[in-house]
């Protein structure tokens, strides 16, 4: 199934998932840095990670919303993007809480916010499996006849058209 939003040939969303992914599981390591340290430093930066990471899972959903629109009713694929989709809020929703229980002052006292951004990346581990059980075997963003040889998608080619025989080699004689 096509995703509907795209850029260049590919998944917007897809594209995008990457950056809360990776800047809200950071925070994490910077939170523990922080709490092992208590170098009010490593603190700010997770702070710094968390707000660039709920903006980007914010605008990566807006993008997930419009595929998972495209999804026929009744499928496998539509239930999984819900709990996707709505699992993904939620992780937005428990950084959102860790990101305001340290507004005024990121080197806080407690452990709170990071028990919050956890909980956050535990669920993350769940979604983003669930993200991978759409794209790998419910080909949910997957160009219809893609192949090992299918033509950029730059081309304006369909996946499904296969590329003419290459050319051999030529001899060293």
């Amino acid at each position: 199934m096509n995703a509907k939003a795209k850029i260049l040939g590919h998944p917007i969303h897809q594209m995008l998932i990457v950056f809360p992914l990776g800047l809200l599981a950071t925070s994490i390591v910077f939170d523990t840095i922080y709490l092992v340290t208590d170098n009010a430093r490593w603190a700010d930066i997770a702070y710094v990670m968390i707000s660039a990471g709920i903006l980007t899972g914010l605008l990566a959903a807006i993008f997930g919303l419009v595929d998972w629109l495209s999804i026929p009713k009744g499928t496998r694929a539509k239930r999984i993007g819900a709990y996707h989709g709505l699992g993904n809020v939620l992780v937005v929703g428990l950084f959102a809480i860790s990101w305001f229980l340290r507004r005024g002052d990121v080197a806080y006292d407690g452990i709170a916010p990071y028990v919050f951004a956890l909980a956050g990346v535990a669920l993350a581990l769940v979604t983003g499996w669930l993200g991978g059980e759409l794209v790998d075997r419910l080909s949910v963003g997957v160009d219809e006849g893609a192949h090992l040889d299918a033509p950029s998608s730059l081309s304006r080619r369909p996946a499904s058209e296969r590329a003419s025989a290459r050319p051999a080699p030529a001899s060293r004689t």
